[in-house]
């Protein structure tokens, strides 16, 4: 599931024509750090809406794993429910994030309100490393770092209207017909998220893939929990806090068009009717 984490290097000789030391095999890369399939077996085999990636991890990110990973890491293994209070050690609004990249506009956005926490989830182990990293040398305690399927994140560590807000920043398009069932963005999807938004929270998707960004306006828009902040029922202008990253940057170069959503998680029904 992850980069690598378990793979066994084989024996090789250095420049200096010496045998380098190389791992066991079954040692841990990271022995303090994210593990390679937090979840394990004890959660159904489903499609999921992500895909591993595996590239090399830097030097300065292997050694933020090391170091940070017990500090600002977690691992979703789905066996116990979070409290997110304890886990910030503060009782700040908590934010979402499902899929950072290289986490550079998540450390830019924890960077420009503090007062806000952040949880960002990934599978891609040199962007933990680098949002690490980046959070490290920004004096960013605002950000914790999550390792495994954001599903079982949502549903099963996490507590009714726990989250001030949900952020899914160009999630994979999954671009090909037959593979439209893996893309995340679903009626499914959004009633998990709903349950685990406060009334008011804001869900924020953005993509540069067109007929996703049009597939997004038409699932959130006939969805009962949330209500587009747009009074045209369209979609938004980017909001000066998501920043502008360079893998945008260069799409808008190419001429694509980034897609913006907003949508409010509605008061439930009880709260609608004046209920207590």
């Amino acid at each position: 599931m992850s980069d690598s984490l378990n793979t066994p290097e084989a024996p090789h000789h250095a420049p200096d024509g010496g045998i380098r030391h190389t791992r066991a095999k079954g040692e841990p890369r990271f022995p303090d750090g994210p593990r390679a399939d937090p979840a394990g077996s004890h959660f159904e085999r489903r499609i999921r809406s992500f895909q591993p990636r595996r590239s090399r991890v830097t030097a300065g990110q292997a050694d933020a794993l090391q170091r940070l990973w017990p500090k600002w890491g977690l691992d979703i293994d789905g066996r116990q429910v979070l409290d997110l209070g304890e886990l910030f050690g503060n009782g700040s609004p908590v934010v979402l994030e499902i899929g950072f990249g290289m986490g550079e506009a998540t450390a830019r956005m924890a960077a420009a309100d503090p007062d806000t926490n952040i949880l960002a989830v990934d599978v891609h182990t040199p962007g933990q490393g680098n949002l690490l990293n980046l959070a490290d040398q920004g004096g960013l305690s605002n950000i914790r770092v999550a390792n495994g399927d954001a599903i079982i994140l949502l549903r099963e560590m996490l507590t009714p209207d726990s989250l001030d807000g949900l952020r899914v920043f160009f999630p994979d398009p999954w671009p090909k017909k037959r593979h439209h069932k893996r893309r995340l963005i679903q009626p499914d999807f959004l009633t998990l998220a709903a349950s685990r938004l406060k009334p008011g929270a804001i869900l924020h998707c953005a993509t540069d893939w067109e007929p996703y960004a049009e597939q997004m306006l038409e699932v959130l828009t006939a969805h009962p929990a949330f209500e587009n902040t747009r009074p045209d029922g369209g979609f938004a202008p980017r909001p000066e806090f998501r920043p502008l990253t360079r893998f945008e940057g260069q799409g808008l170069d190419k001429g694509h068009v980034v897609h913006d959503l907003l949508f409010r998680r509605v008061p439930h029904d009880d709260q609608r009717e004046g209920r207590p």
